[in-house]
């Protein structure tokens, strides 16, 4: 998995780095097949910004949050990604389920 995180008006820390990436560890063990995740976290003026584009095979999952608080924006962007992941994942184990019931049902 490559992890892009970038900061406009915003340097980021080591600190900041390791939060999403502890938190981005959720995502990964709930679904391992994330090809790459692209982090953007911005400030502008009092808000808080974090938004993610996570490329898992055959779909882009996008998510954003603001917030006052930078760390509670990256928690709730690591929640909304995490909830969009186990939807697609729900939705492609059912569909090759689906699909081998048919190929059996034919055969």
């Amino acid at each position: 998995m490559n992890l892009n995180l970038t900061g406009r008006h915003l340097e980021i820390t080591p600190a900041i780095r390791e939060h999403v990436l502890s938190k981005l560890d959720k995502v990964k063990r709930h679904f391992d097949n994330v090809i790459d995740i692209n982090v953007i976290l911005s400030v502008d003026k009092l808000v808080q910004k974090a938004e993610a584009n996570v490329h898992v095979s055959g779909k882009n999952i996008f998510a954003e949050t603001e917030d006052s608080n930078l760390y509670t924006a990256i928690d709730a962007l690591v929640d909304s990604l995490d909830r969009q992941v186990l939807k697609h994942k729900e939705k492609h184990t059912a569909r090759r389920h689906d699909e081998s019931g048919k190929h059996s049902a034919a055969e």
